[in-house]
């Protein structure tokens, strides 16, 4: 049986991917940063500050999967947010690959979170895909910082894989229920101009591309994870409110409030881009929620 380590896994997708990998067969170790669950049996403690992480769990392991990393919708982009925003994305890659190297572990394939951010968040007409520039701002600059400390597996041999993750969407999820609760309390309209783009993918979907990332030996270097449908914020509301019966009138919110409200996060719901999918579906991926009007709210 394969073994994966994987970290972020009490995260929304990390939950949803372990049940995955398990199905598949696969043994599955976790890494956290909580002492209380370091207990349990599969989860192994780690402190990326003190650069230190428990030898145990990497015995066997043939793939890495790297979720962690601090929420960039928690709180108001402070300096030391915009710090640990960062550097619990590089930092953590980088003792991965030290202990990875220290205990000369034959990794078949690291897996990487990334995000469409890397594009930045300027809404203009260009798609971009995956040879597309990077952006100049915040986020983008963390995407470029967060795959660099990937490429580093890369660099040592090891298949190294990029995921670059839209907004991810399903019946629960944090961003979609964000998104519901204006439209539930009758306030249903677009955020800012309501014509940004919103780059997303299904939660199923996204699990099933991280197995398939480390099981396609062909699959290496970024790949976008987002949804074929190109969708702007004002389609994206209009659409689940209809989903929910519940009436699109409300006013947009003006950009300017949302600034206020939210600071330099606000660029999150403002802005946004269109990011192709092809090069993934060229390879014979088949979203099995390929549309909004397929998602559950």
């Amino acid at each position: 049986m394969s073994s994966v380590l994987l970290t972020g896994s009490t995260g929304l997708v990390g939950k949803s991917l372990v049940r995955v990998l398990k199905d598949a067969g696969f043994s599955v170790r976790r890494l956290t940063t909580r002492r209380e669950l370091a207990v349990q049996e599969g989860y192994f403690l780690w402190n990326p500050a003190a650069k230190e992480a428990d030898d145990r769990a990497f015995e066997g392991v043939e793939y890495i999967i790297h979720l962690a990393g601090s929420s960039i919708g928690n709180g108001r982009w402070t300096a030391r947010r915009k710090k640990d925003i960062l550097e619990s994305r590089t930092l953590t890659a980088e003792l991965l690959l030290a202990k990875v190297s220290q205990l000369q572990l034959p990794l078949k394939a690291f897996v990487s979170a990334s995000a469409t951010g890397y594009y930045g968040s300027a809404t203009t007409e260009t798609i971009y895909d995956e040879y597309s520039p990077a952006g100049r701002d915040f986020l983008a600059d963390v995407c470029v910082q967060w795959e660099k400390a990937a490429d580093r597996f890369q660099s040592a041999g090891i298949r190294t894989v990029k995921m670059r993750t839209g907004v991810v969407l399903a019946k629960g999820a944090p961003a979609l229920e964000k998104m519901l609760l204006p439209i539930k309390s009758g306030l249903g309209g677009p955020l800012g101009n309501g014509r940004q783009y919103m780059p997303w993918i299904h939660l199923d979907d996204l699990c099933r591309l991280y197995l398939r990332a480390i099981c396609d030996e062909s699959m290496s270097g970024a790949w976008n994870a987002v949804a074929p449908e190109h969708i702007t914020n004002r389609e994206l509301m209009r659409t689940l409110a209809r989903k929910l019966g519940k009436p699109f009138l409300f006013p947009p919110v003006p950009a300017f409030m949302l600034r206020l409200l939210l600071g330099e996060m606000a660029v999150i719901v403002t802005d946004g881009s269109r990011v192709s999918s092809r090069r993934l579906k060229a390879t014979g991926f088949e979203f099995k929620v390929a549309t909004l009007d397929d998602i559950e709210v």
